[in-house]
């Protein structure tokens, strides 16, 4: 039973990114497959070098580096949102992989749980 996480919020401003980050690893600790799909502003997750500190807040780029080492088998983009909000390969997090066609990729999972 392969799952499918998809986060479409921002970083910061909202705690049900970091909840399904969390759901993520809960999943993941008991070895159950799980990857990350990351649409809209929900790539800013992937960004190189997030400073928060300014909003009180630790960045998410340390969690997300760790994401493999946790279990979680694949962090997904959208191809689309990526170029709309400037993320390249220069300033991804690494492991990142994007993805042009996000239906598709939403088919290939069991299950699919969207953030919220």
């Amino acid at each position: 039973m392969h799952t499918l996480i998809v986060i479409d919020q921002p970083p910061y401003g909202s705690w049900g990114g970091r909840e399904s980050l969390d759901m993520a690893f809960s999943l993941a600790a008991f070895d159950q497959p799980v990857s990350l799909l990351f649409i809209d502003a929900g790539v800013l997750w992937l960004k190189q070098g997030q400073e928060p500190d300014g909003i009180y807040q630790k960045s998410v780029e340390r969690n997300l580096a760790a994401a493999s080492i946790f279990g979680v088998e694949a962090l997904l983009a959208e191809a689309t949102a990526c170029h709309r909000f400037g993320l390249t390969d220069n300033n991804l997090i690494n492991g990142v992989t994007r993805i042009e066609n996000t239906g598709t990729t939403l088919q290939q999972y069991q299950h699919v749980v969207f953030s919220g």
